[in-house]
Parts: C-alpha cells; sequence; structure tokens
C-alpha cells in the first residue's frame, strides 16, 4: 500500500461486521432461564412421586419401624428426597447463571434449605415425636408451593426475555 492510498482510506480491508445486538449473553441468559423453568417442573414433578412413595410406604410397612435396618418400605422415598436435593441445587444454580433476579434467588436458597435441611431433619425427629413428622409433610407440601409460584415466575421471565 502507498502512502497515498493509507492517507485516503484506499486499499485498506474492509471492517469486520458487527455482532449481532445483544451478542451471547442473552442467548445464554435464556438458555439458563428455560433450564431454571424445566428444572422447577422436575421438581414438581419429583414432589408427586414423593407424596406417592410416602404413601406407599405407609401402607407397605407391614409392621416394621420406620428406619429399622430391615426396613425398605420408605426407600422410594428417601430416594427420591436425594433426587429433589440435587435438583434444589440445580435450580439454585441457574437462577444465578440466567440472572432470574433477586427474589427468584433468594427462593432458590430457601427451597434448598427447605429440602436439604429442614426437611432430613423433620424426617429424622419424626422416628421419635410424631408431630415432626406431620410437619415434615406439612413442609413438603409447602416446597411444593413454593416451587409452584417460582414455576410461575420463571415462565413470567422468560415470555419477557422474548
Amino acid at each position: 500500500m502507498t502512502d497515498d492510498q493509507a492517507r485516503s482510506g484506499r486499499g485498506t480491508p474492509p471492517a469486520a461486521p458487527a455482532p449481532p445486538a445483544g451478542g451471547a449473553a442473552p442467548t445464554l441468559r435464556r438458555g439458563a432461564l428455560t433450564g431454571y423453568l424445566w428444572s422447577l417442573i422436575a421438581f414438581l414433578a419429583l414432589g408427586v412421586l414423593q407424596i406417592f412413595f410416602a404413601g406407599l410406604g405407609v401402607f407397605s410397612l407391614d409392621g416394621q419401624e420406620i428406619g429399622s435396618p430391615t426396613e425398605t418400605a420408605f426407600a422410594p422415598h428417601r430416594v427420591t428426597g436425594n433426587a429433589m436435593t440435587l435438583v434444589a441445587v440445580l435450580i439454585l444454580v441457574l437462577a444465578v447463571a440466567a440472572r432470574a433476579g433477586r427474589p427468584a434467588i433468594v427462593m432458590s436458597v430457601v427451597l434448598l434449605a427447605l429440602i436439604s435441611v429442614v426437611q432430613t431433619l423433620l424426617a429424622d425427629l419424626g422416628k421419635d415425636a410424631a408431630v415432626l413428622g406431620g410437619l415434615h409433610a406439612l413442609v413438603g407440601i409447602g416446597l411444593l408451593g413454593l416451587a409452584g409460584r417460582m414455576l410461575s415466575q420463571a415462565r413470567a421471565a422468560l415470555r419477557a426475555a422474548g
């Protein structure tokens, strides 16, 4: 390229096209928001199974004591509870990744704390105090209500995101 071409701008390579408006960040956010929504649906579906497995366990005890070494009636209920805890962790991670907002993140933390700590304690203590076992069931229903509210808000956020 000559000095004249450099001064006039002729002979310079064309500029690269501008990236699309918004870039990859909105796509990543929308993907995380979609994952957040589906993980809430999975949590709710597991919650329905959890209720079924609790009833199945109660009517399958055949005189065994809950939590005894030979008792397996509540094994599906326990496994589903552990799966719900893992899904609750995923819900929190996706809420943060999606930048779903402070209320969604706070509700995700509450959901995780209730399912992982409170429910475990109530289930263990319920073996010796039936009222705590009853609270375990009520908190479980509350968890489903909280997840349902979160799902409703996630749907609205996804619609707003386009």
